[in-house]
């Protein structure tokens, strides 16, 4: 909590930074998975990822546009006090999501026919507001360039939640719905012991109160940025809902094994998938304040040399690891997921080689998407992700009814989403244009044209 850090990282040194955070979280989140499958095995596991996405949407719309938003506003200089505000704003958001998210948990149960979600949603919903407060702080610092509150709170969020979650579920082990109910209680606790961390940190880092009151950011210059950016994000949670419902009713038709199947493909593959993807996500947490003063400044050509630098470092770490997942995906099956069954790893093993290339896709619509918000096309973004989510949807449906696919169907249309998504970010990066530059154009020609008109009424005159 050093105050030396405030003034800022080198974009290297802060993805640096927030990238090993990530990746220690996600490592602890894998390594969590293997006590846990071992004593909740393939149909708790289902459970447990059958309440995520109605989470993730929540969480979503409470807290998910926020890092990238506050950092936006105050790297770009015109966010003084923007973090007071958002405090006020999506802390109240946090509170209707968590009622929302209890109120709803007898409803998601019915729909995906599982009595055991209704708990388990009451006993994840606090943390729906705690994530919001978190998010704040970590987009705070994120704005003034220090990486190190995101690193540290992802880290001791894991920390917390692998500790606690094991404990929990050990002890009600004899009980499936009690013991994976415990572990989402373990996620919320984690959460309210982080936000109390994040807040000590950001108390600490504003350190003495200035002798004049700052002018306090509007609410409708932090939901500018942070809107567009929440609505990019719930495309993704949203598509995860419907796929679970749709893929779980679908492959019930074909086997008896439908929610252990979806737990392989979504807590376990997914998981795996996801390991280098979180690496890269300093990439793009970094790429904010390097890229956004530029932009604010005009200067979009500089915008984009650092935009393509990102991607292209993106490429150059997520592609080896696409290469190595697909080479060592029985190892990774049988260390992280050993307590499987045989037939259960053989198709988890297929999964995990399917969708390797969602870890170089995957990572690039992650970075692509920071830099858009930075360039200041944040709705670009937005569309994209919507396409592609609806893209998955529709295709892992008609994958498993008309085909033989059947959950590896699921893992093929998440890889043709992700390459969409990924083309069509690098058509608008590309496609961004200094306004600035355009109006000199625009100038410069009616100035010509003034002077020819000059010049033709001299000559008459003449």
């Amino acid at each position: 909590m050093n105050s030396k850090h405030s003034a800022g990282q080198s974009f290297i040194k802060g993805a640096i930074i927030i990238s090993l955070g990530g990746f220690i979280s996600k490592i602890l989140g894998a390594v969590y998975r293997v006590p846990l499958t071992n004593i909740l095995g393939g149909e708790g596991m289902g459970i447990y990822q059958m309440v995520y996405p109605l989470y993730c949407i929540l969480l979503t719309v409470s807290a998910s546009g926020i890092p990238t938003g506050i950092a936006r506003l105050i790297s770009s200089g015109r966010g003084a006090g923007a973090e007071k505000q958002a405090f006020r704003l999506y802390g109240m958001v946090g509170v209707i999501g968590t009622v929302l998210m209890f109120m709803l948990s007898e409803t998601l149960a019915a729909v995906q026919s599982e009595p055991a979600i209704v708990l388990c949603c009451k006993l994840l919903s606090p943390s729906v507001f705690f994530v919001s407060l978190l998010s704040v702080v970590r987009g705070y610092f994120q704005g003034k360039g220090n990486m190190y509150p995101t690193a540290v709170t992802e880290i001791c969020e894991q920390l917390i939640k692998v500790v606690t979650g094991c404990a929990l579920a050990y002890v009600f082990r004899e009980n499936l719905a009690l013991a994976v109910a415990s572990t989402l209680l373990a996620v919320t606790i984690s959460e309210v012991l982080s936000a109390v961390l994040a807040g000590v940190w950001y108390l600490r880092r504003r350190g003495v109160k200035p002798l004049y009151k700052e002018a306090c950011v509007p609410v409708s210059g932090i939901l500018k940025f942070t809107v567009p950016l929440t609505l990019t994000a719930i495309a993704l949670p949203l598509s995860q809902l419907a796929e679970s419902i749709i893929a779980v009713r679908l492959l019930r038709e074909i086997t008896g094994e439908a929610t252990a199947l979806y737990g392989i493909f979504s807590g376990c593959a997914v998981t795996i998938i996801n390991l280098p993807v979180s690496i890269t996500y300093g990439l793009a947490a970094s790429s904010v304040p390097q890229i956004s003063p530029l932009a604010e400044k005009g200067d979009i050509k500089g915008a984009k040399r650092k935009a393509y630098k990102s991607l292209f470092i993106t490429l150059a770490v997520a592609a080896p690891a696409a290469v190595g997942l697909f080479i060592f995906a029985p190892f990774a099956t049988r260390v992280i997921f050993g307590s499987l069954q045989a037939g259960e790893q053989a198709i988890l093993i297929k999964l995990i080689r399917i969708m390797a290339v969602n870890a170089v896709t995957e990572s690039l619509v992650q970075t692509s998407s920071a830099c858009l918000t930075s360039l200041g096309k944040p709705l670009k973004s937005t569309v994209t992700q919507w396409f592609s989510a609806i893209l998955r949807v529709a295709l892992t449906a008609a994958l498993i009814k008309f085909t033989s696919l059947s959950v590896y169907g699921a893992a093929w249309s998440a890889n043709c989403a992700y390459l969409v998504a990924t083309l069509l970010n690098f058509w608008y990066i590309i496609s961004v244009r200094n306004k600035r530059g355009k109006e000199d154009e625009n100038n410069a020609g009616r100035i010509g044209n003034a002077r020819r008109r000059y010049h033709v009424a001299g000559e008459s005159g003449a």
